[in-house]
Order: structure tokens, then sequence, then C-alpha cells
């Protein structure tokens, strides 16, 4: 019998006690042996549900406890979860964890203590909830040279943006009801200014490229000023407005961003929808491959933890190798990266902004909703995200031109 610990028994908490007792039977014949839920830690107490009688307000004491081997932590933010993750491994402990913001933060050093200890940190849930990319990145493609990750890694944005397309409504209209549905947080921010998506693409691109990417030098932008309109547009250029977090390789050099992307309708992310994500791979010999599911929520992130735990419990004393170098990867400049732009600017005289944007942008396709002597909207050619700024500045400035309402970036 292999006794275990969870800390926190919030929803991925209680996620993790309703899996290990729904599948218990299932679950034991894959590891092996039976597994023992010994300790549950919270500041609370849950009198008269299933884990009252192992409720624990002291981590020492699972900390201390020898029998116990394997600790899953579903805590969330960076402390006290490192301190006590880090505790746990130096003990001889393996942990799980579905907790982006550790793992983006701490992953090669809490997996360096793990080797060191020959036992395991495990976080196949921190990224894609109940989508298995960590195993497939770190296990099955290792014949491959990845030179791309691109997914679709939040699903309060993907949630948002589907509304938004599909029925035509305002962003803060479909946020409020992301809300009342608990897809979105009371405070939504790291999900809709893309911060959630950064550490979790910081974290593929650390294992695909075998360097450390440090999700605070990843370009960071979110879904907050994407409107209406811009649905109207994208749906006219035969496009759908997704938040991509991608990393890809071009020739040496890697670039991260997570940005609003225009995507064209035959894109395979282009077609995931509400709370479900995606992930995206590009690899030298596979090609290309995708995986899809449900990238939060209670159970699919507690069934990823679980199967972690099942993992540890088959590789007890024995480390399963995890290629994330603790060299920090110098990222390719934003400014340096080709793009290409969707661009929309309210104007007074449309064939000037025409002439204009021509003159200064050079080959453009003409994107039109309705016949409109007051906007005009436009796609570029591709060009460095430095050049397009500067550029945009300049259509700015234009006689023509009284104010860009939106620029957004298009899958080239």
């Amino acid at each position: 019998m292999i006794n275990i610990a969870i800390l926190g028994y919030g929803t991925v908490g209680s996620g993790v006690v309703e899996v290990l007792s729904t599948n218990k039977d299932s679950i034991n014949k894959k590891a092996g042996q039976e597994i023992n839920l010994k300790y549950v830690l919270d500041l609370r107490d849950f009198p008269g549900t299933p884990i009252e009688d192992i409720i624990t307000h002291d981590y020492n004491e699972i900390l201390n406890d020898e029998s116990v081997h394997i600790v899953a932590e579903v805590m969330g933010g960076i402390e006290p979860a490192y301190s006590f993750t880090k505790a746990a491994l130096l003990k001889g402990k393996s942990v799980v964890t579905s907790n982006k913001e550790l793992v983006a933060k701490y992953g090669p050093e809490l997996l360096a203590i793990a080797k060191e200890k020959s036992v395991n940190y495990l976080f196949e849930a921190s990224v894609g909830g109940g989508i298995p990319i960590i195993r497939p990145l770190n296990q099955s493609l290792t014949a491959d040279e990845i030179y791309e990750i691109t997914g679709i890694l939040n699903g309060t944005t993907n949630f948002v943006l589907t509304k938004m397309d599909k029925e035509g409504r305002d962003f803060d209209e479909v946020l409020k009801e992301a809300q009342a549905l608990g897809y979105a947080e009371k405070n939504p921010e790291a999900d809709i200014e893309g911060r959630d998506a950064c550490r979790k693409i910081a974290i593929l691109s650390s294992l695909a490229f075998d360097m450390h990417v440090d999700f605070e030098d990843i370009y960071t932008e979110g879904i907050t000023k994407i409107t209406k309109k811009d649905m109207a547009y994208a749906k006219a250029a035969n496009k759908d407005i997704k938040l991509l977090a991608t990393s890809k390789k071009i020739g040496n050099k890697v670039y991260a961003r997570v940005a609003p992307v225009m995507l064209d309708d035959e894109h395979p992310l282009s077609h995931v929808n509400g709370v479900f994500n995606a992930i995206f791979v590009k690899g030298n010999v596979i090609g290309e491959i995708m995986f899809y599911g449900h990238g939060a929520g209670k159970l699919p992130t507690a069934s990823a933890i679980v199967a972690d735990v099942v993992d540890a419990v088959k590789h007890l004393s024995k480390n399963l190798m995890t290629f994330w170098s603790t060299k920090k990867m110098e990222l390719m400049s934003i400014d340096d990266v080709p793009v290409s732009m969707f661009i929309l600017a309210k104007t007074d005289f449309y064939s000037a902004a025409k002439d204009s944007a021509k003159k200064l942008f050079g080959p453009i396709k003409v994107v039109e909703v309705i016949e409109s002597e007051e906007e005009f909207a436009f796609i570029t050619d591709v060009k460095t995200e430095k050049e397009i700024a500067n550029l945009i500045k300049l259509y700015n400035a234009e006689p023509s031109i009284r104010k860009i309402i939106s620029s957004i970036r298009v899958e080239a």
C-alpha cells in the first residue's frame, strides 16, 4: 500500500479525491498496488465529508511521516507551495502538481532536487488540464526536433472569444456570463491579460527546446481590446480570432509570444471553441500533430493529477528523466519576429486612407464588412514587428486617418 497526501482541498483537490474514489479499483490495478489517501492539508475543516478524519492543518505532520511517499500539491500560487514542494522532495517524497505558476518559475530547480533524491516531480496537469502534453514532449516526441508549439491554452479566453464570434456580443457582457458560469474567476486578470497562457507556453517551450524559458521574457498581450467589430471583420476575411500562445524556432533562435491572432479558417486551431483547449506541435520528423480536450476544470485536471500519482507509484525510488535545462534561453526579440497585421482605421476619406496604406505598407488585402466611407480595414504583407509598429505610427499620422481602432496579428 502506498500512502499519499493532498495539499489543498479546493476545486482540484476535491476532484482528486473524487477521482481516487470513483475509479479506485482500476487506478490501483494500473498502479500495481493500493493507493491510500492518508492526509488532506487545508486550513479549513470539512465535517460530514469523506475526508473529515484525514484533514490536517499542519504540513509537518505530512512531511515527517515516512509512510507518505507521494504528495499532490494543488494549492496554486508560489508560496507556501514552493516551500512545501521543496521540503517534500528533499525528504525523498515524490510530488505531483497542477501549479503552473510554480512549475514555470521553479521547475528546473525542483526537477534537479527530484533527480538528486531519486524521486519525481511530475506536472502533467499544469499546462493542459486533462490534455496529455507533458509526457508526449518528454517521452513520445524525443526523436523529433520540435520547431513550433502553438496552443489555445486558456479556456476562459477561448469561451469569451467564441461567444463574441458566434453571438456578436461585447467583451464585457460575455466575460460576466463566463464568471456566472464559473469559467472565469471573480478577478479574471490572469486569464484575460494572457498571464495564465504565458506561464503554460513557458513550460512547454522549456521542455521542447531543452533550455529554461523564463515566462517574464515572453511578450504577452490579452484579449481585453478585442471588440465585436473585430470579430465581424475577421469573419469577412474568413478568419477566427484566438488567443494563441506560441513558441517557434526560426533558424537558431526561438521566439515566444502570447497574443490575439486572426487564424485562417482552415487552420486546425480555428475550430477549437468554447472552454476547450488545443496544442498544435510541429516536428521535423513527425510533422504536425494536435492535442485537444478540456484544458481546465475540476475532473479533467484531477484526472491528470491522479495519472501522475500512478506514474510516481510505478517509479518509486527511480527518477524519470525530464529534459529541462537550468540554462536560460535568450529569446529572440519580439521586434524581429515576422508578422502580418490586420489594421482597422477610422477615416473621413476612404480612398485617401486606402492610397496611404498602399504607399506605406506595400501590397495589402482590403477587408470590407459593409461599404463604409468612415472605416478602412486591411491586412498587411509579412514584415517584422518593429517595421509594422513604425508603419502604424506613420499611418496614424496621415491626414486621412482619424484614429486606428484595431491592430491584430494575422497567422501568416
